[in-house]
């Protein structure tokens, strides 16, 4: 589990900084607080544990919406290829193999022809479309470290039970 204090000063994944929890108290040490003091620090902290996983959770949803608008992107061309070269370039082609190979007598030839090359080539588009969105992950870092923030919160200072990530 990654500490807050690593996330605050940048670990060269990228990540912004994010608020931390001090782990150490420099006003004074906590049985010179009263409760209301130690009620409103742990409030804080919570509230900051919080407020840092939705963060880590939202920088890494954001990588992969990039993923998908990419793979989006290819479908977006694949059909706007298909679309826009059916009236226009279709035709033309198929009328250029009928002049080629004299087909007078059978002019659906090279529309056929064509046809199927416009048809492959909305299919690769198509393929790496489909590639692009299989890459598509789940946050696995932040769905990591709550439930770890959860079994922390749970365990209530039982030192019998260290705090290990659960594996489902």
């Amino acid at each position: 589990m990654t500490s807050a204090r690593e996330n605050s000063h940048g670990n060269g994944s990228g990540l912004p900084r994010v608020p931390s929890i001090p782990l150490s108290d420099d006003t004074g040490s906590a049985a010179d607080q009263s409760i209301g003091a130690l009620v409103k620090d742990a409030t804080t902290h919570v509230s900051t544990l919080v407020r840092a996983e939705f963060e880590l959770a939202k920088n890494e949803l954001v990588g992969e919406v990039k993923k998908g608008v990419t793979g989006s992107v290819y479908f977006i061309v694949a059909l706007v290829l298909v679309l826009l070269f059916i009236p226009f370039g279709l035709v033309a082609i198929a009328l250029g193999i009928n002049d080629t190979f004299d087909w007078e007598d059978h002019p659906w030839w090279g529309f056929l022809i064509v046809f199927f090359l416009a048809f492959l080539g909305a299919g690769a588009l198509a393929f790496l479309g489909i590639r692009k969105f299989k890459r598509i992950r789940a946050p696995q870092r932040a769905i990591d470290s709550a439930k770890d923030t959860m079994a922390a919160l749970r365990s209530r200072g039982d030192d019998e039970h260290e705090l290990e990530p659960r594996r489902v």
